[in-house]
């Protein structure tokens, strides 16, 4: 009987190391090919295009360079001396207009009182109506014009539209404006999250609402964050419209298909803005949804977080740690 086990102990132990490498490779293949996480990642924010509405000289800029901003402030202000003389003009002819729609009301009222047996054309009826309507017309016309050169004067100070950050402000005293050219850039703080950009076969494991551990790069830290939503498509680059409107499809078929990637919208929670910067590289990797109390899961992320190193083989480029 001793002899028996002992012959079988080899195939045993050869037997546990085959399921051992099975196992080892089932979890390497689920890890790289099936898992949802990414290091396709990147921070990202709206960003808005500060530019002015009129022309002219910029007389003052009162922001610097990635300077927090909110929404109101006073940005940079353009020469206004040119509009307030355009605002006198528009009210003195404001005060014309209405002179002689003055007299054009009284004409009207004059002839409209007469009594009976006065004869009055009615080609001069009809003048006087057209008169006052014209008179009328003229300043409403003159109004609007009051009111667009008090509109250009508020517009001579560029203010944020949004709550956030100016960066790549370079404007200074003296340059000339034309209306609709960016200046400066305002990222909106408040729309900071996180792209994932996870391939096709990674999507069934993705869920609204689940659980995600962000790690930024040069950071070991992990953010929680959560699944806000899926990019309903992507651009087709096999596919465009020819000349006579119809699909032009790329005849050619790669043996080696490589799954496309899609955007993940992640929503980041209980993080400082001012800790994130938009465009920077991070790890994304979701919990899954067997893991809402994500804080233990991220405490647990954080107590075995390591420094990860690049190993580079003749096929892929992988981390060595998770």
């Amino acid at each position: 009987m001793k002899a028996v086990v002992k012959s079988l102990r080899p195939f045993a132990l050869t037997g546990l190391i085959v399921l051992v490498a099975i196992w080892a490779g089932y979890k390497l293949w689920d890890y790289y090919f099936d898992a949802p996480w990414t290091r396709d990642g990147h921070v990202r924010a709206d960003v808005v295009p500060v530019a002015s509405d009129v022309s002219g000289f910029v007389s003052e800029v009162l922001v610097r360079d990635n300077q927090q901003v909110q929404k109101g402030d006073v940005l940079f202000r353009i020469d206004r001396a040119r509009y307030d003389i355009a605002l006198k003009q528009a009210e003195a002819v404001q005060e014309g207009k209405r002179a002689t729609l003055d007299n054009a009301n009284a004409d009207l009222k004059r002839y409209s009182a007469l009594t009976p047996g006065v004869v009055v054309s009615t080609q001069r009826m009809d003048q006087v109506v057209a008169i006052q309507g014209s008179a009328q017309a003229a300043y409403d016309q003159a109004v609007a014009d009051v009111a667009l050169a008090k509109l250009n004067i508020e517009r001579s100070e560029v203010r944020a539209s949004v709550t956030g950050i100016v960066t790549n402000n370079e404007l200074r005293p003296g340059a000339y404006l034309t209306p609709g050219k960016g200046v400066m850039a305002l990222l909106d703080t408040g729309t900071l999250h996180v792209q994932g950009y996870f391939e096709e076969t990674k999507l069934q494991r993705i869920h609204i609402g689940d659980p995600v551990n962000v790690r930024l790069m040069g950071s070991s830290r992990a953010l929680p964050g959560k699944v806000e939503s899926v990019a309903a498509g992507i651009e087709d680059r096999d596919r465009s419209n020819g000349s006579t409107l119809l699909a032009n499809v790329n005849p050619t078929f790669n043996w080696v298909r490589l799954a496309q990637r899609v955007p993940v919208r992640i929503a980041l929670e209980g993080t400082e803005r001012n800790e994130l910067v938009a465009g920077a590289t991070a790890t994304v990797k979701v919990l899954g949804p067997g893991s809402r109390n994500y804080a233990t899961a991220v405490k647990n992320e954080r107590r075995t977080a390591q420094p990860c190193h690049m190993v580079q083989t003749a096929i892929v480029v992988a981390p060595s740690c998770g």
